[in-house]
Formats: C-alpha cells, structure tokens, sequence
C-alpha cells in the first residue's frame, strides 16, 4: 500500500444505515479511511467473503494493526477503542504517532 493511503479500508453500500454508523465513527476520530462500494446483490460480495469470511457489510480492513471485521457496531467500537484518544495511538501524516 503506498504510504499515502489510508490505512483503513471501509467495504460499504450506498445509503446502508449501518455503512453511515461506521463512517460517522471514522469521522468523529478523524481517522483517514478509503470506500469500496461494494456489489449490492448480496451473492455477488465476493470480496468481502474473501475478507471476513462472511457477505455482509460494513467491513474494514485496518492495516495499522491488521485487524479485519464486520458487524457495524463491533467496528465502531473498535474505531473508538484504537483510535478514540486515551492513549490510542493515532498515525499522523508525516508516520509518526501523535
């Protein structure tokens, strides 16, 4: 991944409720992160597949920590958690930590 990229990784759908939940966490915390809009047959998903295991979205891939999941509500939690401030550390755009 070049080092301009994000390192999050946010598989979502247009409009999904549950896909905006994610990408108001990622926002809220300032976290950089790129959208792959998804296919919205639900069959036709097999990239998410490949990556969670399962069809569903939203998903994320964090290359940070290598962390993969799916679940909107795990995600946000995740997000708040690692990214959210008391004592996470966050990458700053120059690689160094804040």
């Amino acid at each position: 991944m070049p080092a301009d990229s994000p390192p999050i990784t946010l598989y979502r759908l247009q409009a999904c409720p549950y896909c905006e939940r994610v990408v108001r966490a990622l926002q809220d915390h300032d976290v950089p992160y790129r959208s792959r809009f998804v296919e919205p047959m639900h069959s036709e998903r097999d990239a998410v597949k490949r990556l969670v295991g399962a069809r569903t979205v939203p998903a994320i891939h964090d290359e940070n920590t290598g962390v993969t999941m799916a679940e909107s509500a795990n995600i946000v939690e995740y997000v708040e958690k690692t990214y959210g401030g008391d004592g996470a550390v966050v990458e700053t755009d120059d690689g160094g930590a804040a």
